[in-house]
């Protein structure tokens, strides 16, 4: 598998679970919607349960806008070529662990030709990722005491 194919593989894969992260989100705003009209008129100025489900509809719409804005990032970096270097986009394979310096989305698994490997999308505001950029392959960084050396980025 080359390198483009590898890349593509992995952000694919991040943009399906960014993809399920924003139905999930629109789903849960929807219902909290339909239960606050099904509740039917207000009973009183504080009425706290229709307070409730506006609070956790606007709370579900919020996690939809930053779902949607992930993807909006994430379908920037697909346009991107393989890296050199850790940068933002960039696909950071190390003696331990592998990385999608992308945005904040946590633990991914992406299909490979035999199995499946775990991969974790950072954002740039994350210790690990502050540490791997500009570093090349071969290059190590320390993180609680933990050496990690690069084994291959993309």
């Amino acid at each position: 598998m080359t390198r483009e194919e590898k890349r593509h593989n992995v952000i694919c894969s991040c943009i399906q679970q960014q993809e399920h992260i924003a139905i999930v989100a629109k789903q849960e705003m929807d219902s909290a919607q339909q239960q606050s009209n099904d509740y039917g008129a207000n009973v009183d100025r504080y009425d706290s349960y229709r307070t409730k489900m506006m609070r956790a509809r606007d709370m579900y719409a919020k996690q939809l806008s930053n779902a949607n804005a992930g993807l909006r990032v994430l379908g920037d970096l697909q346009k991107l070529p393989p890296f050199d270097t850790a940068d933002h986009g960039a696909i950071v394979i190390t003696d331990r662990q592998r990385f999608f310096l992308s945005i904040g989305l946590g633990k991914f698994q992406v299909e490979t030709d035999d199995s499946k490997e775990d991969f974790y999308a950072i954002s740039a505001q994350t210790p690990v990722y502050m540490a791997l950029k500009g570093k090349k392959t071969g290059e190590s960084i320390t993180i609680n005491g933990l050496t990690q050396t690069i084994k291959e980025i993309f």
